[in-house]
């Protein structure tokens, strides 16, 4: 009987969209609120394209470095080429430009996933330890931020919440990886696998043990960090040429805030989200609301539209179109399925 049910994909449900789009709308009402057009015009005309041109820079360099990561947590399960990771990550980059619901964490896997000969289950459990491991440079941060800048009350309580989140995720996964080093090694064979263990939760658990104890785990983490590190100071640079003379450490918490806002997927390219947050992180450092949507909004072009562009070529250089990149879209729910089975 499940085998009937097994190749019907239903349409996907139109909610999430729809949320995310109203989501969106919602947050460019806030933000354009009592914004005066001609005050943030005239701060656009004496911006400094110099350090534009450095913030575009690292922000683009913090994705190559993401690709780089990408390729060390891959390394337990075969020799990965360095340039089909970045290209990978520029793809899905430009995929969530121009979707709703950010699919392009989907797409880069898939890409790799055909050109590396890699299942797809394995691709898409690097892409959850990425997450993971972002959260936990986000949370020390934040919490080194915290003692550091006078954040405001619900800032803190932030901190506090995603500390605990991340400390029981960290907690439960290295329990899980120490419980598979005590029952199968730390290079099980995969007959041993198979016997001990059956399902897809097991499986996903041995990829796990399988990336957490590789040596080239630690260089992943060490890129974990550079990479926000790069986004940093690209969005430090962009303050600077909007004449937003904040220090580095405002440009960490502002980073933080937007990072965290639109960690849940919304409207394409983040619209909306980004500005909220962006807005909501120099309220921070008492910059006045117009400034603070005039740069939102400043930023975001700078920094987005040189990563849609790079993402179009990836895009190009692996092998597809715009329209076989929709139907790769429209149908990854499908193929993450089956590839788990």
């Amino acid at each position: 009987m499940s085998i009937l049910f097994q190749d019907i994909n239903p349409p996907p449900s139109r909610i999430p969209r729809l949320v995310g789009y109203g989501l969106a709308l919602v947050c460019l009402v806030w933000v354009l609120h009592d914004f005066h057009i001609v005050k943030a015009l005239h701060e656009i005309a004496g911006v400094n394209w110099r350090w534009v041109a450095v913030g575009v820079a690292f922000d683009v360099l913090s994705y190559a470095v993401q690709g780089a990561r990408w390729k060390l947590l891959l390394s337990p399960f075969g020799k990965v080429r360095l340039t089909h990771t970045i290209r990978a990550v520029y793809a899905g980059l430009f995929a969530n430009a121009i979707f709703p619901l950010r699919p392009g964490e989907f797409l880069r896997s898939y890409l790799l996933s055909n050109s590396e000969q890699i299942t797809l289950g394995r691709v898409l459990g690097s892409v959850g330890v990425e997450r993971l491991v972002d959260l936990v440079i986000a949370t020390a941060s934040l919490a080194v931020v915290s003692l550091l800048v006078d954040l405001h009350g619900r800032f803190v309580r932030i901190a506090y919440t995603l500390a605990i989140v991340t400390l029981v995720l960290l907690s439960i996964i290295v329990l899980l990886i120490l419980y598979l080093e005590m029952k199968l090694g730390s290079n099980p064979a995969p007959e041993v696998v198979s016997r001990r263990f059956s399902g897809r939760f097991m499986g996903a658990l041995v990829a796990l043990h399988a990336m957490g104890t590789a040596p080239s785990f630690y260089s992943a983490v060490l890129a974990s960090a550079l990479m926000p590190a790069c986004q940093v100071l690209g969005l430090w640079a962009m303050m600077q040429s909007y004449g937003l003379h904040l220090s580095l450490m405002a440009a960490v918490v502002v980073l933080l805030v937007i990072n965290l806002g639109v960690s849940l997927p919304n409207a394409p390219a983040n619209v909306g989200s980004y500005q909220f947050f962006c807005v909501v992180g120099l309220s921070v450092f008492q910059v006045e609301k117009t400034t603070a949507t005039g740069f939102s909004f400043f930023a975001f072009l700078a920094l987005t539209l040189p990563i849609v562009l790079l993402g179009f070529v990836a895009l190009l250089r692996s092998g597809m179109s715009l329209h076989s990149m929709r139907e790769q879209v429209a149908g990854i729910p499908g193929k993450v399925s089956s590839s788990s089975a």
